[in-house]
Formats: C-alpha cells, structure tokens, sequence
C-alpha cells in the first residue's frame, strides 16, 4: 500500500511537472505569434509584387506568358516540417499528404529532421535535408538556401513541376496539410494575377527590360511563397505543441486531483486510527484505575 509520504513526493512530482507543461505552453504561444506576426507583416510585400506582375502581365510590350505543360514534367518538391518533438502529429499529416501525391521516385528536399524521418518510412529517398529554424533570422536563411537548390533544379535541362508541402494553422491548437505549386506559375494563378483593374489614379511605367522585370518579380514572389510556407509550417508546430501541452496539463491535473484525493484519505484514515489507538488507550487506563 502507498504511503502518506510516498503520495506527497508523487503530488510534489506532479506539480513541478505541471510547472515544465506550463512554461512550454506559454512559450509555445509566444512563438507562434511571433511566425505568425511574421507572416502577416510579409503579406503587405507580396501585395507589392503581385501589383508588379499585373504591371508587368499588362504591360504592351509584354511578352507571351504560358505554364509550360506539365504532362512529363520532373515532379520535385519541398516539405516543410519539424526538428523537434511534441508538437501532435504534425510530421505525420504532412508526410502522408506528400505520400499520397508522390511516388516515391519524386526528388524531394525535407525542411525538419523528423519529417524526414517519416518521409524515409514512405519510401523516399531525400536530395537534402536542412534543420528547421528556430526564428525568424532562420527562416530567411534557409529560404536562401532552398533558392539556390531551385536555381540547381531549373538548370537541369528538364522540365520541373516544383511542389511545396507544409502545414497551415487553422487555430491557435489546429492545422491542415497544403500543397502549393511554386513554379511553374500555373494559368489559373497567371490569370488571377493578370486580372482586374489597376487601382491608382494612374497606370505605372516600366523603365527595365520587360523580361528582366518580370523574372525578378517571380524570384521574389517565389521568395515570398517559400517564406510564408515556413513561417505558417512553424506555426503549425506550435499550435501542436500548444494543443499537445494543453492535453498533458489536463491529464496533470486530473492525476493531481487523484493523489490529492487519495492522500486525504489515507491521511484521515491515519488520523482515526490515532484517534482510535488514543480512545482504546484512554479506556484501558480508566478501567485500571476503576480496578
């Protein structure tokens, strides 16, 4: 039987267990507001470039702009996931939308040590993998380098169909798996940023080679598109993190109302027998003295 003493230490235990889940509550939320702050200061941005690529898809001395077919395009892709733990089944979602989009031959690039990980369980064998950031600073550094290995792919004389897989908050303790197509730009996503009405008072003038104009708005809207990508991805894993650690507190203190409950017990029981042994020894000494 558990001891009064032993029930204390498994209370105290619990409690400072209690104290970790809270703090790494906390600083999940905090992160995922500062990604997410991040994300939506990086929108006011890319209103810019697609303002630009009306400009340039408008423009009279344009040239003509088409999605390469597909059909035999070299699928390749970027899966965005997580190096660390604790955060539900974030890596797990993304990896099986990627296995059920791809075969297994596909050249993937993982973004997460875990994610690649579950990737390698689907049967894919991964080009390169990178350490997810941990801050802003990070994502910017590794959209750079996840341009370059774009730049490394459109080199190859192929042609390539360019995926992006990562997750999206839909709360702060919720999150869906999204697919995006990075390049080529597809018709749909051409037309719609070709379409409508220039909103100002007058058109803008171009003053670069229209070629020129329109391939940097691409590199910057591919920018924008991976960084968002990131920045959401990195969310996601703390909205798990915080659904995850909101689940561990409520198990915490329902095993601490358990102990608590137990611990009273056990400590009235102590105390009746107390009052027992002290009444028993109370009537044995009055029936001596009576005698």
């Amino acid at each position: 039987m558990t001891t009064s003493r032993k029930l204390q230490r498994k209370i105290e235990g619990a409690e400072g267990l209690q104290s970790v889940v809270k703090t790494m509550k906390a600083l999940a939320v905090v992160n995922m507001r500062h990604f997410e702050k991040a994300v939506t200061a990086l929108s006011r941005y890319r209103r810019t470039i697609e303002r630009g690529l009306w400009t340039a898809l408008n423009h009279p001395s344009r040239l003509a702009v088409a999605a390469r077919p597909s059909a035999k395009s070299h699928i390749r892709a970027m899966v965005i996931g997580s190096d660390q733990g604790m955060c539900g089944s974030l890596n797990e979602t993304i990896s099986a939308r990627v296995s059920e989009d791809l075969d297994p031959n596909a050249s993937v690039i993982a973004v997460g040590m875990r994610a690649a990980s579950r990737l390698g369980e689907h049967g894919f064998a991964l080009e390169r993998t990178y350490n997810a950031p941990g801050s802003v600073e990070g994502v910017h550094e590794l959209v750079a380098s996840l341009l370059l290995d774009i730049e490394a792919w459109e080199r190859l004389q192929t042609e390539n169909r360019i995926l992006l897989f990562h997750n999206t908050p839909e709360s702060h303790a919720s999150y869906r798996p999204e697919r995006f197509q990075i390049l080529p730009l597809d018709e749909n996503r051409l037309a719609q940023l070709g379409a409508g009405d220039w909103q100002g008072p007058s058109l803008p003038h171009i003053t670069l080679p229209w070629n020129r104009l329109f391939s940097d708005l691409v590199r910057q809207y591919v920018y924008i598109s991976l960084f968002r990508a990131v920045g959401e991805s990195l969310a996601s894993e703390n909205a798990g993190r915080l659904a995850a650690m909101q689940g561990a507190e409520s198990n915490i203190e329902t095993r601490i109302d358990t102990l608590r409950r137990e611990y009273r017990r056990q400590r009235q029981t102590s105390i009746t027998a107390e009052l027992l042994d002290i009444v028993s020894g109370f009537e044995a000494l009055d029936q001596e003295q009576r005698g």
